[in-house]
């Protein structure tokens, strides 16, 4: 056993270690944004006008357009397709999203948008809601009558998180700021903690799930409120964007799941896989009523760097949308 343990450890180690070199050599590295158009072409035919004779060969600047999640009208589709048509109103998340036009595939992420839901909504729930419904569902296995706390609430996915954890019949908690308090509570939170009033890991409260957008709590704080056999989804590390504690929270994110090895609480971490299936169960919740994105602030295309510059700060409440003339 005592081998066991050593080689486990070991390899969690390494393993940590390996994670912080990549994101390092991320950080520190270039990307195709950097390079000029002539020095990375690509080969394209181009219909300049009308005519078989009018087909010209170029070189073009290979496209690396920004952003995932999307909502929008069906321009054209392709011969094989049955479930869409030219008109339809869709949501889901392909790269490249921020942009006047995407190709995505039938099968893929991508559902019906539902028409009581505004495109600026729908075009906030792609990578979000999934994160939120997976971790819940899949990571969580949420069940009605549980007690849920979500740390983090008011966030992208924080918002999500709480109303799907409502849906699915479970008693939750919120915790939040100050000044999200009301937000949190209008979207269906039971409880709401103001973290800045109140640390929620001393209450005298237990929780059969926390959902962990966060990370800010150390592994004995957050498994003293857990029920036994409770178990806690590590989403998150508070907020988008690199700030300083980011590389600390992922080496912690790995390090509970792995020390929750050895104890009856479950610590668990994953990465969302955008699915049509579940953009499909997202586009119900919303339908019914039980689900409604919340938008903090819209910008124009051209103010996308703005945009994001807004939700690296860490305080937006819900999504940032950028809009498409």
């Amino acid at each position: 056993m005592t081998i066991k343990r050593i080689l486990k450890w070991s390899m969690l180690v390494i393993f940590v270690g390996l994670v912080v070199w990549l994101f390092i050599a991320y950080w520190t590295s270039s990307n195709d944004c950097q390079r000029n158009a002539p020095n990375n072409p690509m080969k394209a035919i181009l219909s300049c006008e009308y005519g078989v004779d009018n087909l010209q060969l170029r070189e073009l600047e290979k496209p690396s357009r920004f952003g995932t999640d999307f909502a929008g009208v069906v321009e054209a589709v392709g011969k094989n397709v049955t479930d869409f048509k030219t008109g339809n109103e869709v949501f889901g998340a392909k790269d490249g999203a921020v942009a006047e036009y995407i190709c995505v595939k039938a099968d893929r992420a991508i559902a019906m948008k539902p028409i009581n839901i505004t495109f600026e909504q729908a075009g906030s729930v792609g990578v979000a809601g999934v994160t939120a419904l997976q971790g819940l569902r899949d990571k969580g296995h949420i069940h009605a009558g549980q007690k849920v706390l979500i740390n983090g609430a008011s966030g992208g996915v924080g918002t999500f998180a709480v109303q799907i954890a409502k849906a699915f019949g479970a008693e939750v908690t919120g915790v939040c700021s100050t000044r999200n308090v009301d937000l949190v509570k209008s979207i269906g939170a039971d409880h709401v903690i103001d973290y800045t009033k109140q640390d929620f890991t001393k209450t005298d409260q237990h929780y059969d799930m926390i959902y962990d957008l966060v990370g800010n709590h150390g592994f004995s704080e957050r498994r003293n409120i857990l029920k036994p056999n409770g178990i806690c989804v590590l989403a998150g590390i508070g907020g988008a964007g690199a700030h300083p504690e980011t590389m600390v929270r992922i080496a912690g994110n790995f390090w509970n799941a792995f020390r929750s090895n050895f104890s009856k609480e479950k610590f668990v971490f994953y990465i969302a896989k955008l699915t049509e299936g579940d953009f499909g169960v997202l586009r119900d919740l919303m339908q019914s009523g039980k689900v409604s994105p919340v938008i903090d602030r819209t910008y124009k295309l051209e103010q996308t760097a703005d945009a994001v510059r807004y939700m690296e700060e860490g305080h937006a409440r819900g999504k940032v949308v950028v809009m498409v003339e």
